[in-house]
């Protein structure tokens, strides 16, 4: 029984470290046209994504895709790094949590028609 007792410690212990996993943030600005931060270089680890809307003229919002993949096709998009409402003009929105791996990836605005940017995770 005792061994049962400290199996179970030991997972229990385990399951609450790995849920308990830093989680970071990105804050990303758009103007009109544009993000201001042309690239981001993270660390493997999960993250929210601050997007804030800088006078962009029009609502905006973030797409996040791993390289190689069509970021026209929105079955590619990490689904999770969409902000959760829509971004209106001097506010604030934040995406889900995202989990990223070491690779590069493709970030961009189809809303305010952005130029397709790279995020690389090292």
């Amino acid at each position: 029984m005792k061994k049962l007792i400290t199996l179970f410690t030991f997972i229990l212990a385990i399951t609450f470290s790995a849920q308990a996993q830093e989680v970071k943030t990105v804050s990303l600005e758009q103007t009109k046209g544009e993000f201001t931060q042309k690239e981001v270089k993270l660390s493997e680890g999960s993250y929210i994504f601050n997007i804030t809307n800088n006078n962009a003229g029009v609502d905006v919002g973030f797409v996040l895709v791993p390289e190689g993949k069509d970021a026209a096709d929105a079955k590619n998009h990490i689904k999770a790094a969409y902000v959760t409402k829509i971004v209106a003009e001097g506010k604030t929105e934040s995406s889900n949590t995202v989990t990223l791996q070491k690779g590069t990836y493709t970030y961009f605005c189809p809303l305010n028609k952005t130029p397709q940017y790279t995020l690389i995770v090292e």
